[in-house]
């Protein structure tokens, strides 16, 4: 009997090993003031995800001076919230425009080269990374977990971005969709650019790699309508060619995790002859807005106080992804399930 007792005893802790690897967790946002606490990153380090996502603003550099930019990011590191994170997790990061130097930057800025190096080694970068070895910090890396991988696509959507288009306030008829003034209206030529060639031709051939599901890394939105403000949408034809690059490689399982804006919220655009295109907003470990913009794609959402972003992957034979956003408060404030098979090509 009682050898009996310690087999079933064996056989549930086996059990119970085996369900745990069969999940991966990763947590992700964007948006922290180095200056603020930062009690949302202590709390990403509680649900020990296999992975933190930093999705760009990660400081507020604002800066031409490298050395108040390097300053700011040991003001981040010294945090203990940030210490206990990085203890719980691995680390990846993508920037957006506030730490790569100057508001709404793109390709003009001076100083991307040694802001770059700043990034790279903050973050631990490997000397023989290939991040080292091109202009941009365009990057992709893998989470395996029993035997199931996530390939994590960190894009740049800064170091080769064309100049964004002023708004035309004599454009009175786009104006009044909108109950606030316009920073931006889309570009209507093709001679712009958002990644740029190289980190196209990139681009293409990670999505033509293995994996089982592939979570891309914006700074900026890309499931969401045009609102005036920096998104995906500002370069339209940038934004089409990402979903025809998409059906190009037949790459299953894309979702878009992206930051910026100061609250969260979950896009679905759809595109005939493309499934569903999923994009998990966190933005506000620190940061907040007064208002969300309008956006005709929003299936969950605005949540306007800080918060984290957490994905959950159940590698069932039809994986299950939960989507949950998280507050400081510890309360779930968003939770959205789909199956890898809603997000396939049939």
């Amino acid at each position: 009997m009682r050898k009996y007792v310690w087999l079933l005893l064996i056989v549930s802790v086996q059990w119970s090993c085996k369900q745990e690897a069969a999940v991966t967790t990763i947590a992700f946002g964007s948006c922290g003031h180095e200056d603020e606490k930062q009690p949302v990153l202590s709390l990403a380090a509680d649900y020990k995800p296999d992975a933190f996502v930093f999705l760009g603003d990660n400081i507020y550099g604002d800066t031409d001076n490298m050395d108040t930019l390097q300053h700011k990011y040991n003001k981040l590191g010294s945090k203990p919230e940030f210490q206990k994170l990085r203890a719980a997790a691995k680390l990846y990061a993508i920037w957006d425009d506030h730490d790569f130097g100057r508001n709404d930057a793109g390709k003009w800025y001076p100083y991307k080269k040694e802001s770059k190096e700043i990034f790279l080694n903050f973050f631990k970068e490997p000397a023989a990374s290939d991040r080292r070895k091109h202009e941009g910090i365009y990057h992709t890396a893998y989470i395996t977990k029993n035997g199931k991988t996530i390939q994590l696509i960190l894009l740049d959507v800064r170091t080769f971005r064309s100049d964004l288009l002023l708004f035309d306030k004599n454009n009175k008829e786009l104006q009044q969709r909108y109950f606030y003034p316009l920073d931006y209206q889309p570009h209507t030529s093709t001679d712009s650019t958002l990644l740029g060639a190289e980190q196209w031709k990139w681009l293409e051939g990670e999505l033509q790699k293995p994996a089982d599901l592939r979570f891309i890394c914006s700074g900026s939105q890309f499931s969401i309508e045009f609102n005036g403000y920096e998104a995906w949408a500002n370069f339209p034809h940038e934004q089409k060619k990402m979903i025809e690059l998409i059906k190009k490689t037949k790459a299953n399982g894309v979702m878009f995790l992206t930051g910026d804006v100061h609250y969260a919220e979950i896009s679905k655009l759809e595109e005939p002859g493309l499934y569903p295109l999923y994009d998990v907003t966190s933005s506000g470990i620190t940061s907040t807005w007064d208002f969300a913009t309008p956006n005709k794609n929003r299936i969950e959402g605005p949540v306007m106080h800080n918060h984290i972003g957490v994905v959950t992957v159940d590698w069932q034979d039809d994986p299950v992804i939960k989507m949950q956003i998280i507050d400081k408060n510890k309360n779930e404030r968003i939770e959205y399930t789909i199956k890898k098979s809603e997000i396939s090509f049939k």
